[in-house]
């Protein structure tokens, strides 16, 4: 395979076995894990030693190629003789993950970047601890992340605090969610709900569906409260059908006016995030506007999720907004990596150059007594993907660009370029006490969503649905009649 040959001449890799057409089986790597390793960069007193577990063979191979490819990339741009980079094959497997770690621990690694699933990150964390060894995963699940083990991925809490801290700021106060039942559904919720108390503003409808359910009639409509506005039209349309059959020419008119109206008053939110994408994202944007909750009234938000599907040409999605990683280098590194290797890269794959990026500060650091230390600086670090962050409890934060969708195409109306000494620590757990409203939950049951959102279930007068969740929406029902031309006592 030339473009493995190309590679292996650029960086001056050093393999056990010579390159050759095959860039799996002819790089010391076989169904039998062995102990070969293939090492960048020569040894020497001072060397940073980086082992990288990746799935080089197995159902994850493709991946675990790219981001091989991505990492050789990124030490021939670095070009820091002190870094030492060394590949591990999992096997896309647990027992594979331990056989790396053990190996890569017992050659001296400085620093374990890796593996790609959480499953694998669980397998390596009590070796990588007990002998001292931090790791930096490409997992986003926060239930594997802990002090020494930290992610590089973006992770949902901070994409969900970065959408509703802009969307609050720019005046929505009243947040409602739509979300699968499921893992991501459920780590959207606690999110929303830790970054809306630390906003001061409110999560006031959570509506849960079934995972690939594509009708969202039925959840769209009880989250929009349709029922009881819907019997609003239904009264005022049957008062001036009255009048109009006795001869009021002008409740005539008004009929006509809003014989196709729906529904009238307040929907409950100003904005719904949705972390679905795609047809999906279509169908469930197009109900909430059927039942009278769309643009401008409501700001629809996303995730990063939308940054992989082309949106600009669906009219209901126009002017929504989703955070994202900055893309200021992102095109220069595709450019590369296909001119060398032949292939688009998966996004993915920058999170691997990103990660040596990293390693390179950290060999370069002048204080080389505590790596995790340097690893959580409040300066953070620097990479194709903007700036990142790593906390003590093995979250992280990224620079986050709020990006607009337009019909001729997105645009950045916010970038992420932030001074992370300036930046709190993760978002603390909510605040039960002291009137807290819980949300109004849809499709799921209440207790069991109460311990999805908040680790227990809530009782007493704080909960007190009638007191969080009703109010006098008459002014706004005045002045939608009004805005039709309508005037009715």
């Amino acid at each position: 395979m030339q473009v493995l040959k190309k590679i292996c001449l650029i960086i001056g890799v050093m393999i056990l076995s010579s390159c050759s057409s095959d860039p799996i089986r002819d790089e010391g790597w076989s169904d039998s894990f062995n102990s070969n390793v293939e090492e960048i960069n020569i040894s020497t007193d001072d060397s940073f030693r980086v082992g990288m577990l990746l799935p080089l063979t197995g159902s994850d191979a493709k991946y675990g190629t790219g981001l091989k490819y991505a990492s050789m990339l990124a030490l021939q741009d670095i070009n820091n003789p002190k870094l030492v980079l060394q590949y591990y094959d999992t096997q896309s497997s647990i027992s594979g993950a331990r056989t790396a770690v053990e190996n890569a621990i017992n050659q001296q690694s400085d620093l374990i970047i890796g593996p790609l699933k959480s499953t694998e990150v669980q397998a390596i964390s009590n070796e990588t601890i007990y002998q001292g060894v931090p790791v930096i995963a490409f997992s986003t699940s926060q239930d594997v992340l802990q002090p020494t083990i930290y992610t590089l991925g973006l992770m949902l809490e901070e994409q969900i605090d970065r959408i509703m801290t802009y969307a609050t700021n720019t005046g929505r106060k009243r947040f409602a969610l739509l979300l699968p039942d499921n893992s991501t559904g459920g780590a959207v919720a606690k999110a929303a709900v830790k970054s809306a108390q630390k906003n001061g503003v409110e999560v006031k409808v959570i509506g849960f569906y079934t995972p690939g359910n594509s009708d969202f009639s039925s959840i769209v409509k009880e989250m929009t409260n349709y029922e009881k506005r819907h019997e609003r039209v239904v009264d005022i349309k049957n008062k001036l059908e009255e009048l109009a059959n006795n001869g009021d020419e002008q409740a005539e008119k008004a009929l006509k006016k809003i014989a196709t109206r729906e529904g009238l008053g307040d929907v409950g939110f100003d904005a719904v995030i949705i972390p679905e994408t795609g047809a999906k994202l279509t169908s469930a944007i197009s109900m909430f506007a059927y039942f009278d909750a769309s643009y401008p009234d409501v700001q629809f938000l996303g995730t990063s999720i939308w940054d992989l599907a082309r949106l600009n040409n669906e009219v209901v999605i126009a002017k929504s907004l989703y955070p994202t990683v900055s893309k200021n280098n992102n095109n220069n590194f595709a450019n590369q990596y296909y001119m060398t290797f032949g292939e688009k890269p998966s996004s993915l794959y920058t999170l691997a150059y990103d990660a040596i990026r990293v390693a390179d500060q950290l060999a370069n650091s002048d204080n080389d007594d505590d790596i995790n230390k340097n690893i959580t600086s409040v300066n953070g670090f620097s990479g194709l993907n903007g700036k990142v962050r790593f906390f003590k409890n093995g979250t992280n934060q990224h620079s986050l660009d709020i990006v607009e969708i337009m019909p001729s195409g997105n645009r950045v109306v916010d970038d992420g370029n932030v001074q992370f000494e300036t930046v709190n620590q993760p978002l603390p757990m909510v605040d039960i006490t002291n009137g807290y409203c819980m949300p109004k939950i849809y499709g799921k049951d209440e207790t069991l969503a109460q311990i999805v959102i908040y680790g227990q279930t809530a009782s007493g007068d704080m909960f007190d649905m009638g007191i969080c969740h009703e109010s006098d929406d008459s002014e706004l029902v005045k002045k939608q009649l009004n805005d039709m031309g309508i005037y009715i006592n």
